[in-house]
């Protein structure tokens, strides 16, 4: 069985120390990416990676990217069937095209730099911290609760909403040109869907309310993707754009929709419709 990285060997420890939980250090790492959170819902930590390890984070993502699943449809911010019966002016009816494709969780060998990363209990102890809580939980969807988003020359990744309340994400290829990611944070909340607010940015007039980032390959993004509303423009060049997702609960037992699985992978599995069944949620939220 392959063996995992140890977490020094992953990390740019110089500048942050994930090895010495509860130190200054990891304090203040902590304070400012809980300030970010609160005030912008998006917190990034630039060169968390090991630079000697950026470029093992690209070839091991194109090899990854071999078993993506691509597909090209139509979709909407909550990842509603198509024909789901809302009114008129719902946002849910303003439909997008979606091109960007996902290597599965199972598809991901576990010595990869971000399966590494992923499992392991210092790493998600620093994200709870950070996200203020006092533990986390993987999600428990086989299929979603790590994943390398692919977004290929010509395609985008439209807006929506995540199904987890908090997305960590890992920059391990950028796109020559384009590929930005847009973000609108708290637009809405666990108690209130703010349809008019969405509606606004989906159709252009809510221009202010938007974010971007300028990332780079390494960069670590914490972020509330539940509640902001986001998307990645599209990319342009001949390199694809490649982030590694994290999922994380603060629940256990979270599995993603079997209509979302199906439209991100393709496939779904037992445990997609046995949380069907159990619906596990963490709020009654559209998607």
């Amino acid at each position: 069985m392959p063996r995992t990285r140890e977490i020094d060997s992953l990390l740019n420890t110089a500048r942050y120390p994930l090895t010495r939980p509860g130190s200054a250090e990891w304090r203040d790492l902590v304070f400012h990416a809980r300030l970010a959170l609160r005030e912008r819902g998006c917190a990034v930590l630039p060169d968390f990676i090991a630079p000697s390890l950026v470029d093992t984070l690209r070839t091991e993502g194109a090899a990854m990217a071999r078993s993506a699943h691509h597909i090209v449809e139509t979709v909407n911010a909550y990842n509603l069937p198509l024909d789901a019966p809302l009114p008129a002016d719902h946002p849910g009816c303003i439909r997008a095209r979606r091109g960007n494709a996902f290597v599965p969780r199972d598809r991901i060998p576990t010595d990869a730099v971000i399966h590494s990363l992923y499992v392991h209990r210092s790493f998600q102890r620093f994200v709870a911290d950070c996200f203020e809580m006092s533990l986390i939980h993987e999600l428990a969807d086989p299929l979603a609760g790590l994943c390398l988003n692919v977004v290929a020359p010509g395609e985008s990744h439209p807006w929506h909403f995540d199904t987890n309340e908090y997305t960590v994400s890992l920059l391990t290829q950028r796109a020559a040109d384009g590929g930005v990611f847009e973000y609108c944070p708290n637009i809405r909340s666990a108690d209130e869907e703010n349809l008019d607010t969405v509606r606004s940015v989906l159709t252009g007039s809510g221009e202010h309310l938007v974010h971007r980032l300028a990332l780079r390959p390494g960069d670590l993004q914490l972020f509330k993707g539940r509640y902001a509303l986001h998307r990645v423009t599209a990319v342009g060049g001949e390199a694809a754009r490649h982030t590694a997702i994290f999922a994380y609960s603060a629940r256990p037992g979270v599995v993603g929709s079997v209509e979302r699985t199906r439209q991100l992978f393709g496939r779904v599995l037992p445990e997609h419709l046995a949380a069907a069944r159990r619906s596990v949620r963490v709020d009654q939220l559209l998607d």
